[in-house]
């Protein structure tokens, strides 16, 4: 696992890690006990006991004398162990469950070698390794099971943290903090200027909690600063793989990328490069209009922005080696991002808000980045329609949410599906919006003359005999038929 401390943090964290007054839940000191089995199962432990305890992070130290915590080295290389034919740290990681991250790190002492094991805590249930999960029942590792009190504290701190108030780094000094984080972007977007002093800068920082006092001193970065605000979020290592990926592919297919890029700066500072990135892909139509020419986006700009930024907001942060990615294709756009969504995908338009990410969400609207009231997904499909673009398709392929939307395409081209998705979608958007679906609200949807009602009338039959829209009034007249979404029908 990729990692970076430097040699003088080390020699901070080794120096605080041997002053503690004794082995801690959430460090366990070794001279040269180097079984992979054991240390497969401290890595479990550790983690769990990381959790249980509120730390960001737990130790496993070679090199340090258990009793009295003296530095006496160590002869254990991580680099060059194996278990049989396989390297170390790659055994370990296959049997651990959910795959946590942990780092071995070096350290030259007067004493002789140490290593700096530095394991992540668990997020969203226990660690795991070989099937089995541990916690430290002060300074023993035990099987969790055995301890049902310290299992039942464990799922409700799984319960009730939020992402946000995860900590990405701690113990960083002023410095580090403004060397990290975008302080000027912060101010910016929130149109106030930025302090004179550091000190004032940092309070204000830790009044909207990406920042908070570290017990051990200094000040700890919460995950809420670091995604929103960090300058690089390869600089926090559990945040690396949460930068949005943007591919630009040749065709239809996945087979050929004209360019792929990781957009590294933290979803507020870096919201409009990325939008302005994502659109400079985007193709782009030439349409003329009593004998102008002008050049129109394929896709509405403000529905892609949307999308990326509920895309951002809305993913599931405890869905490890996964992030949010926009791929851009011949013909259609999609945007993903892990997690299922929250409410039945049936009923986006129109579900009242709900975020996993509350304080993210909270922010991202103060900063004006994102829709408030849920309103996002309306606009969405407003925009479509404006374009008369082929409705939009959500999924949900395995753990994940993707939305697509297609280039233009004549109402002739499209198949029976998209025809009826996107009498549904027209349904929806009108009933929030307190309109009537009509004959005539569809012939303006998908472009129909006037003189071809008998078209548009098919397509609502469609989608009648489909189950996803029904007759509002059953015994109207077909000229005076009104359609609302079979939610709404099935409610009244």
């Amino acid at each position: 696992m990729n990692g970076q401390r430097s040699p003088e943090y080390l020699e901070g964290l080794l120096r605080e890690l041997c002053a503690l007054p004794h082995e801690t839940e959430w460090v366990e000191f070794k001279e040269d006990n180097t079984d992979p089995q054991e240390i497969g199962e401290y890595l479990s432990a550790l983690a769990n006991s990381a959790a249980l305890v509120g730390k960001a992070a737990a130790y496993l130290v070679w090199g340090v004398r258990d009793h009295d915590h003296a530095v006496v080295g160590s002869s254990f290389d991580p680099r060059s162990a194996k278990k049989g034919n396989e390297e170390l740290e790659n055994w370990l990681l296959r049997l651990l469950e959910p795959k946590i991250d942990f780092h071995f790190f070096p350290l030259s002492t007067e004493k002789g070698s140490v290593i700096l094991t530095e394991i992540n805590r668990a997020t969203r249930h226990p660690v795991r390794f070989a099937g089995q999960e541990y916690i430290r029942v002060g300074s023993y590792k035990k099987k969790l099971k055995d301890h049902p009190e310290k299992e039942r504290a464990l799922w409700r701190i799984f319960d009730q943290t939020p992402f946000e108030e995860g900590i990405a780094l701690e113990r960083a000094t002023g410095d580090d903090v403004v060397r990290l984080l975008d302080c000027q972007a912060y101010f910016d977007l929130l149109k106030l200027p930025q302090p004179k002093t550091q000190r004032r800068l940092l309070e204000v920082l830790a009044s909207d909690e990406l920042i908070r006092p570290s017990v051990a001193g200094g000040w700890d970065i919460t995950n809420l600063g670091a995604i929103l605000f960090a300058k690089d979020l390869d600089n926090f290592r559990t945040l690396r793989r949460k930068a949005m990926r943007v591919i630009h592919y040749k065709g239809s297919g996945r087979l050929e990328a004209f360019k792929e890029r990781e957009v590294p700066k933290g979803y507020a500072c870096g919201f409009e490069g990325l939008n302005e990135y994502i659109h400079a892909l985007l193709p782009e139509n030439e349409i003329i209009e009593q004998a102008l020419r002008r050049t129109v986006a394929t896709f509405p700009i403000v529905a892609v922005r949307e999308l990326v930024a509920n895309a951002l907001i809305h993913q599931d942060f405890s869905i490890t080696g996964a992030g949010p990615m926009v791929e851009i294709f011949e013909g259609r756009i999609e945007i993903t991002n892990p997690g299922a969504p929250l409410v039945d995908i049936d009923r986006l338009v129109d579900a009242a808000p709900k975020s996993r990410n509350d304080k993210l969400a909270s922010l991202m609207r103060r900063f004006n980045l994102c829709e408030e009231r849920g309103s996002g997904i309306d606009k969405v499909v407003f925009q479509i329609e404006l374009f008369q673009l082929p409705a939009p398709l959500f999924e949900t392929p395995g753990d994940a949410t993707r939305v697509t939307l297609f280039a233009p395409k004549a109402l002739r081209d499209l198949d029976r599906q998209e025809r009826i998705r996107a009498c549904y979608f027209h349904a929806c958007l009108n009933y929030v919006m307190g309109n009537a679906v009509t004959n005539t609200s569809i012939r303006t949807r998908f472009g129909i003359p006037d003189h071809n009602a008998s078209t548009a009338s098919r397509l609502l039959r469609e989608a009648v005999e489909a189950g996803v829209i029904a007759v509002e009034m059953a015994n109207s007249g077909t000229r005076n038929r009104r359609y609302v979404p079979f939610w709404a029908a099935q409610a009244d």
